[in-house]
């Protein structure tokens, strides 16, 4: 008899041990139905969330094109193929983030990708003769007969696409850059036979010089008494990363070939000369009230 109430007891315990181990989860509260007033009043600071129009080459052909931007960790809002036809391939939303511009800087801004729409050419980039030639020739750039041409179809298509969202997101002109403005150590596409002359003059998309600018800056003497810390500003002016050493070292260097790749293509060398430095005060003096840097 003992041992029984003993039992009973101990198995009571136990019941009430497991109860108090049970949880109750409170019910979760039903909000009001509020209203979302998006009429009454308007906030005047503020501005489009995409600010640049990113311009690339993919080095590779259609299918591999296709593969690495739809099946891969890169990708782009845009492609154009290497067609006959009348198709541009949207392959993300332009509401989403695409991840194709990498570390780099333009304009004051690091994170490329959370504010720009990025388009991808089909385009082998280098012809397959040059493509050892930095290491074969002793040469720290790739001059112009080393790139490959794009298809006029292909620019029509770029045009027609850049124009369209350059309207809708009110960018800047100075806004719409190769890969290689944002990435000059890294990156050199869209390449030297992009024609961002043409787009310019044909069909009114992107930065571009006005000649008669370039002209009067071909001053020698100023030229020659720019020191090179006032050289770099001229280019840090425009929206180009570039670090403040008194010295042309390498990654300056390469601002200036990123620089000349868009503005200079025909002779795109590296270096600063009267040419380069013209181009780059006509721009400043042109673009000067368009700066974006927020």
């Amino acid at each position: 008899m003992a041992k029984n109430l003993i039992a009973l007891a101990l198995a009571a315990g136990l019941s009430l041990s497991l109860v108090g181990c049970i949880t109750t989860t409170a019910p979760i509260a039903n909000t009001d139905s509020f209203i979302v007033d998006n009429t009454t009043y308007k906030s005047t600071g503020k501005s489009q969330r995409i600010k640049t129009i990113v311009l690339h080459y993919t080095v590779s052909d259609n299918e591999r094109s296709i593969q690495l931007l739809t099946a891969g960790k890169v990708s782009s809002h845009y492609l154009i193929l290497k067609n006959d036809d009348d198709k541009i391939y949207n392959l993300v939303p332009e509401s989403e983030r695409a991840w194709h511009a990498g570390d780099g800087s333009f304009a004051g801004r690091t994170i490329i990708n959370d504010t720009s729409i990025g388009i991808e050419i089909v385009n082998k980039g280098i012809q397959p003769q040059y493509l050892n030639a930095l290491k074969n020739d002793n040469l720290d750039y790739h001059p112009y007969e080393h790139f490959v041409e794009f298809d006029e179809i292909q620019i029509k298509k770029v045009a027609q696409l850049v124009k369209d969202i350059a309207a809708r997101y009110e960018i800047s002109p100075k806004n719409i850059i190769g890969h290689s403005d944002l990435a000059p150590s890294r990156k050199i596409d869209p390449g030297a036979k992009f024609p961002w002359q043409q787009l310019y003059k044909q069909y009114g998309i992107g930065a571009w010089y006005d000649d008669a600018d370039k002209v009067a800056f071909m001053d020698t003497d100023a030229f020659s008494a720019a020191t090179i810390p006032e050289l770099k500003q001229e280019f840090r002016n425009y929206g180009y990363q570039i670090n403040n050493s008194d010295e042309w070292d390498k990654a300056s260097r390469d601002v200036v070939y990123a620089f000349q790749l868009h503005f200079r293509p025909r002779n795109p060398t590296g270096e600063v000369d009267l040419e380069t430095y013209a181009i780059s005060k006509a721009l400043n003096k042109k673009y000067a009230d368009t700066n974006d840097f927020y």
